[in-house]
């Protein structure tokens, strides 16, 4: 194997790497998601991939926008939408405590 051809395959692959992480971070941040939903992303798209020999860019697209189509099909709609009002109110909370803190001087 020619210099040139291992420097291009070690780009591609650390290419497929960057995505592959990006689409983990951006699934883990969708309501609802949790380990099992992402190893599962993780394994269909691995296996897609070594099958069809194609980069998961031009399989899959852009990896942000791939996890929230990944995590509206893969999370059950009740357990989306539980986290999502949860989140709510903890952010509704912490800014009330932010407020009070700064009224109270702390």
């Amino acid at each position: 194997m020619a210099k040139k051809d291992r420097t291009t395959d070690a780009a591609r692959e650390k290419d497929r790497e960057k995505w592959m992480a990006r689409l983990q971070v951006r699934l883990v941040m969708q309501p609802g998601v949790d380990r099992a939903i992402v190893l599962q992303a993780v394994k269909e798209v691995t296996a897609h991939c070594a099958q069809t020999g194609e980069h998961p860019r031009d399989a899959f697209g852009d990896p942000d926008t791939y996890a929230v189509q990944t995590a509206a099909r893969l999370v059950p709609a009740d357990r989306a939408a539980r986290v999502r009002r949860h989140d709510s109110v903890v952010e509704r909370l912490g800014s009330v405590l932010k407020r009070a803190g700064d009224v109270a001087g702390l």
